[in-house]
């Protein structure tokens, strides 16, 4: 039987491969994505995708947006989020709430409007997009770490809460990954050599990294995980005594 899957930010970038990957293994996939234009590209690019144009942030959107899917999905995969660089105290008021409402907000805007359908039917996966900031905080990465903390969290408060209706919830936490938001950050090829050599496997990771992290949480074999966070960093996280020196 197909299962049905909607990815939020799977226009472009790391969610636009999470879409191909579940694509390529069967499921039929919802595009859901603020940019319209980019959602018809990316439906056009992918046969027998369905274009889901909305903004996480406005929840009557989300509602509705579901509605356009034609049948409750089985998995949903939180992956729309931005950043906004610069140090803590310096951000602005509008740039701290951006990212808390977009990143925190509309993680819990999608996954509300998925459970009130999984629940009533008794199935469903939640997969949301979380980092390795969740765990340690990057300089000048403004109010995105504790966003990320907080949508861990969260997806474990549902885990708690709806797993007596065979609903699950999880999270994956990605590290140095050479694509979406963080592109701009690698076309520096100092940096992206610096990074590479700070990771235990020796180089970046790659969307598909992330999208095969997707397949395996919703596979059979994933059944009974609930409430993790997958954290794939090729073991950057625990990288601290290979990057600092002894002397």
């Amino acid at each position: 039987m197909t299962r049905n899957a909607i990815v939020t930010g799977s226009a472009n970038g790391i969610g636009a491969a999470i879409a191909e990957v579940l694509f390529a293994n069967g499921y039929r996939v919802g595009i859901l994505d603020r940019d319209e234009n980019a959602v018809v590209e990316r439906c056009a690019s992918i046969e027998g995708t369905v274009a889901m144009p909305c903004d996480v942030c406005d929840p009557n959107a989300v509602e509705a947006a579901f509605e356009t899917l034609g049948a409750v999905p089985d998995l949903v995969v939180n992956n729309a989020g931005i950043v906004r660089f610069g140090q803590l105290a310096e951000q602005s008021d509008a740039d701290i709430r951006t990212v808390i409402e977009v990143n925190l907000m509309g993680v819990f805007w999608i996954t509300r409007a998925a459970v009130r359908r999984m629940a009533e039917r008794g199935s469903g996966h939640i997969v949301s997009l979380t980092s390795i900031n969740a765990y340690g905080p990057g300089p000048g990465s403004g109010a995105y770490p504790a966003s990320k903390a907080a949508v861990k969290q969260l997806m474990r408060q549902f885990a708690l809460e709806y797993g007596d209706t065979a609903l699950r919830f999880n999270s994956i936490a990605p590290g140095f990954i050479d694509g979406g938001m963080s592109t701009p950050i690698y076309a520096d090829p100092n940096v992206r050599a610096a990074r590479s050599r700070g990771v235990p496997l020796g180089r970046l990771g790659t969307p598909e990294d992330i999208a095969n992290a997707v397949l395996f949480l919703d596979s059979p074999e994933g059944a009974y995980i609930n409430g993790h966070d997958l954290v794939v960093d090729g073991g950057v996280t625990h990288a601290v005594l290979k990057n600092l020196p002894r002397e």
